[in-house]
């Protein structure tokens, strides 16, 4: 039975181009390490700087600004040490629909703020601004929302945070290669990142860093990356980062992306009971979250993995996590049921038929065993 896969914005598949730019530095003297002088260490070198340089071209940034990690949640970690480092004892301040990843790391500050966000899972400014007084280290804005898919008025907070004299991050990772990211435009200070959720390879990230910010690197202990992030670079991985920068088409596949999961919305909202969570026009184009009334998460994430379709939920009951979706709860929404249909670049049409097909009798069934 042929599968559908809607969980782009956990992972989404390699693309070919990047399989292909990985395979010729993964054995030989082509996997030789790039900081050696030796042909093969510059030719390893020469792979690095252009991965870099597709990379910055794509989130509208200088080469000199990337510095490679192995994902988003490295990177992010990295933003928050070198802030709090900067500025010991300042506020983080996190909107309460940030990644956990941004929630955990500014927490192990000791000193993380929460700034609300409404129903739609948008961060009040206003009140963010009033948790960030001179002396703040580090305040975080996503681009747009990992499980609702809601964009945040990060152009505002990234131009509050400069006038106040506040380092800024930008959570970039949901974002990037599904929607416009200008780094520079942007006038952030740090920007994460992550290639597998564009069709790169996993263990391949960056940290976006603005030109004159001198950060203090989280992992010491060599000069890679100019001596900002310590460790032999990934050539492979890095290599497969820039393939999928370069290959994917922003503008059609967004447009894409953005019909097939109305496509998907239209679908579930036929089913009575159901509802759609985050801003249903200002929202990432490949994502969709609904929620189903009166049943459990885990039963249609079954149900529709028997009938060949991959999906998501950050309730409890169906993720890692042992507690029901901080997310949704923010929101104050029902938390504990709902459910994210995500697209990417191999999506295809029979994708979003099987979905429509098959869930309507999920929901049906399993309203009817528990009835």
């Amino acid at each position: 039975m042929s599968r559908a896969y809607l969980d782009h914005a956990s992972t989404s598949p390699a693309r070919p181009e990047v399989v292909v730019a990985m395979m010729a530095w993964l054995s030989g003297p082509a996997a030789a390490d790039p900081a050696r002088v030796h042909t093969e260490g510059r030719m390893a070198r020469a792979a690095v700087e252009d991965a870099r340089e597709r990379v910055a071209s794509l989130l509208g940034a200088r080469p000199r600004e990337v510095v490679f990690t192995s994902g988003a949640t490295e990177a992010i970690n990295a933003a928050v040490w070198g802030a709090a480092a900067l500025r010991p004892g300042g506020a983080v301040v996190v909107p309460a629909v940030e990644h956990s990843a941004v929630r955990d790391a500014s927490a192990r500050t000791g000193h993380m703020v929460v700034a609300p966000v409404d129903g739609l899972g948008r961060v009040d400014v206003g009140a963010l601004f009033d948790l960030a007084p001179p002396g703040t280290a580090l305040v975080h804005c996503q681009v747009g929302n990992h499980e609702v898919g809601t964009l945040q008025p990060v152009a505002e907070v990234v131009a509050g945070c400069r006038d106040r004299g506040v380092l800024v991050h930008v959570d970039a990772a949901a974002a990037a290669g599904h929607v416009g990211v200008d780094f520079a435009a942007l006038g952030a200070d740090l920007l994460s990142v992550s290639a597998h959720k564009l069709g790169g390879p996993k263990g391949a990230g960056a940290l976006l860093v603005r030109r004159g910010l001198r950060l203090p690197p989280l992992l010491v202990g060599g000069d890679q990356e100019r001596a900002r992030r310590a460790g032999m670079e990934d050539v492979p991985a890095i290599a497969g980062f820039g393939a999928a920068c370069a290959a994917l088409d922003l503008s059609a596949e967004a447009a894409g992306a953005r019909a097939a999961t109305d496509r998907l919305l239209a679908a579930a909202l036929a089913v009575p009971g159901v509802v759609a969570y985050g801003d249903p026009d200002l929202r990432l184009p490949h994502i969709a979250c609904i929620g189903v009334e009166d049943v459990e998460a885990e039963g249609v994430l079954l149900g529709l993995d028997q009938a060949g379709v991959a999906a998501h939920s950050g309730s409890a009951c169906s993720s890692e996590a042992l507690e029901p979706s901080p997310v949704l709860e923010a929101m104050g929404v029902e938390a504990e049921r709902s459910l994210r249909l995500s697209v990417g670049w191999s999506t295809t049409e029979a994708d979003v038929e099987a979905f429509a097909a098959c869930f309507p009798g999920v929901v049906a069934h399993l309203r009817a065993l528990a009835g």
